[in-house]
């Protein structure tokens, strides 16, 4: 029987099981263009189902599940009959949309309707690893270790715990394991891809996540339920490096893939807007260091300097702070200060003169102001959350453009980046407005914001 004969056998099954899920996958990924194939499934199943309940609603929601339309998934999958098939693609579709909750509530209730224990307790331990519970990701790990030597699932799944933990080595010794046991293993090609994303090694990355999509297209996925005909974050972030080394075809063409099996995938659309808007963006590089070092110059607090206690004080209770601040007040400003005389001027005027700067110098010019790191208060939704503000940025999940920004920010935790502004996160290179998008919906999840400007 050809492939197009047994799907169609199987599409016109009342229900699915398991196997037919699992075959379904298989099947699709041994066809060209997998994707155009599986929207004609999907909307095969919707016109024969306009309101589909029961069986009916779990075959068109893992239909949605492979074509990553997550959210419609969700709510056919919570129509349907309430067995093993229904639950773990409803976990699976959770996980996708960071439900990390609902995921781990439903792989429960798919074990207990008997979905295979191996594959539920590994779906877990990912879950908690993306959630970033990693004692609780290695409990369910180490569960399976003696006897999991050639299981090259078990192998990706520990090389996420492993990562987590800070054990770059070891996790990159599990995914490549994992692909040696099962060559082009889709999920540990692309958690390897994404660490040499993350550390540097950009050709690398293009040539690992290149091969997470060519081998499914090739019908190499193995037999998770993983791999779907589109594999959506692979495409996003190979789209990031390609717009990120000037190849905005080759960006535009990955993320058009995606669309073509999801038109409303949101990611999808809000980068494919930012390549259409690379086309045209011109990056001045010298006159970016230029703001760069005169932000460093004016961003020096004034108590680096060595002033009288009157000086210091005055400044200090005018709420002064940096040699930025300095320059959009003037003489008069300062002499009419309580306290403040000639000598506390002249200090401060010599002070600003072997920088090369004067009083008033930010009006005169008329010049952009620029944004200092300088302290700040804390927001209201930063206080009282010591625990939550100390958590490493290491820890939580963002795109490869979002986190290299931090990187270049130099943040190191959850704290430091709610003390940003929008401001000055759109100013970093390559950082947009779906970048921070993605960061303020980060924060949230922890009950924090950036911080407002002033």
């Amino acid at each position: 029987m050809d492939v197009v004969a047994e799907l169609e056998q199987l599409r016109a099954k009342e229900s699915w099981a398991a196997e037919d899920c699992a075959r379904i996958q298989a099947l699709f990924l041994e066809l060209p263009d997998p994707a155009s194939k599986t929207r004609q499934l999907v909307a095969s199943l919707a016109a024969e189902n306009p309101n589909p309940a029961g069986a009916a609603a779990v075959k068109l929601g893992v239909g949605r599940y492979l074509l990553c339309q997550f959210a419609e998934a969700a709510d056919l999958l919570a129509a349907g009959t309430d067995n093993k098939e229904r639950r773990f693609y409803q976990a699976l579709t959770c996980k996708a949309l960071r439900q990390w909750t609902k995921a781990l509530e439903n792989l429960d209730y798919a074990e207990d309707r008997g979905w295979d224990s191996r594959q539920v307790s590994l779906q877990r331990a990912e879950v908690h690893c993306l959630a970033g519970d990693v004692e609780a990701a290695a409990k369910a790990v180490d569960r399976f270790a003696k006897s999991s030597q050639d299981d090259p699932d078990w192998h990706c799944v520990a090389g996420m715990v492993a990562e987590m933990h800070g054990e770059y080595e070891d996790a990159v010794a599990f995914y490549e394991k994992a692909r040696q046991l099962r060559p082009g293993h889709p999920g540990a090609t692309f958690r390897l891809a994404y660490h040499n994303d993350l550390h540097g090694d950009e050709q690398s990355a293009i040539d690992l996540y290149r091969d997470c999509i060519t081998r499914l297209a090739a019908g190499e996925g193995g037999a998770t339920p993983e791999p779907r005909p589109i594999y959506a974050n692979a495409l996003i972030n190979l789209a990031v490096l390609y717009e990120d080394a000037g190849a905005y075809d080759e960006a535009e063409r990955c993320l058009r893939r995606i669309l073509a099996a999801n038109p409303n995938h949101l990611r999808a659309n809000l980068f494919l807007k930012d390549v259409q808007s690379s086309r045209t963006m011109v990056f001045d590089e010298d006159e970016a260091k230029r703001i760069a070092k005169r932000n460093d110059l004016l961003g020096i607090l004034v108590t680096d300097f060595e002033l009288s206690v009157r000086a210091r004080n005055c400044l200090k209770k005018m709420n002064i702070r940096t040699l930025g601040d300095l320059l959009h007040v003037t003489e008069p400003e300062l002499l009419s200060y309580k306290n403040f005389g000639e000598t506390s001027l002249a200090e401060i005027k010599q002070m600003l003169t072997s920088k090369g700067l004067r009083l008033g110098q930010m009006r005169d010019e008329g010049e952009l102001e620029l944004t200092f790191d300088t302290p700040a208060p804390p927001s209201p939704a930063t206080v009282g959350n010591e625990g939550v503000l100390a958590t490493p940025l290491a820890q939580i999940e963002f795109s490869v453009r979002a986190r290299r920004a931090l990187e270049r920010l130099g943040l190191r935790t959850l704290g430091e980046l709610a003390c940003k502004t929008d401001a000055e996160l759109l100013g970093c290179r390559n950082f947009g407005q779906t970048s921070l998008n993605e960061v303020s919906q980060r924060l949230s999840e922890y009950g924090l914001s950036l911080r407002q400007s002033d």
